[in-house]
């Protein structure tokens, strides 16, 4: 539990934001052309479309977070 608990108080930590924004822009942009590009392009964006768009950027930030904490971690 205690991992758990310090993963998710890294997700907005300042020292992991940085990198994982960047992370999260690129990789997430990526698979937003690969997965919606197409219906962006089409004019056939739908709600549940969008919702899953912004998961599309959502994780890569948790796991570019995740890969930085555990990282950090094992140094300690």
């Amino acid at each position: 539990m205690f991992v758990l608990r310090g993963y998710l108080a890294a997700l907005i930590d300042p020292i992991y934001r940085t990198n994982a924004l960047k992370v999260a822009a690129i990789v997430g942009s990526i698979l937003f052309a690969i997965n919606h590009g197409t219906a962006l392009t089409q004019n056939k964006m739908t709600r549940t479309r969008w919702i899953s768009a912004m998961l599309t950027y959502c994780v890569p930030y948790m796991v570019s977070v995740h890969g930085q904490y555990v990282s950090r971690s094992q140094q300690r």
